[in-house]
């Protein structure tokens, strides 16, 4: 077994491939552009009604679930593509249920999102009724 020695510039490498990636996501792929702008929603408004520190963890693992899985899918799309470049049913199965598992971690931070925000949005914005 080779195992490399640990360096600051192999990390840099490492975390330079890393945000290569995530430019790649962002620049290629349609849905990730509906993710940045559901995050650049939902953290300002996270600041806006000043959520206690669960509140953000919940709001944070929504948010991060939802990128990483939106991640492995473009991921398994890729090499899916270069495994099976022409159309086969069992190439076309792995993407579909990637893409199944983007939208049940979509789905999950919506519902999230409506049960910690919007109790802050009813008491801010609703109009108060009573005697």
């Amino acid at each position: 077994m080779n195992k490399s020695r640990f360096t600051f510039s192999s990390r840099f490498r490492s975390i330079s491939c890393a945000l290569n990636g995530i430019r790649i996501l962002i620049s290629t792929q349609h849905n990730a552009w509906i993710h940045l702008f559901a995050t650049a929603i939902i953290i300002p408004a996270g600041f806006y009604f000043h959520l206690v520190r669960t509140e953000w963890l919940w709001i944070i693992l929504a948010v991060t679930s939802v990128w990483a899985a939106e991640a492995f899918n473009t991921a398994i799309e890729y090499l899916t593509d270069l495994a099976s470049p022409e159309i086969h049913p069992l190439a076309g199965k792995a993407k579909d249920v990637a893409a199944g598992a983007v939208l049940i971690t979509a789905m999950s931070a919506a519902v999230i999102g409506l049960l910690i925000l919007g109790p802050h949005v009813c008491l801010h914005f609703c109009p108060k009724t009573g005697p």
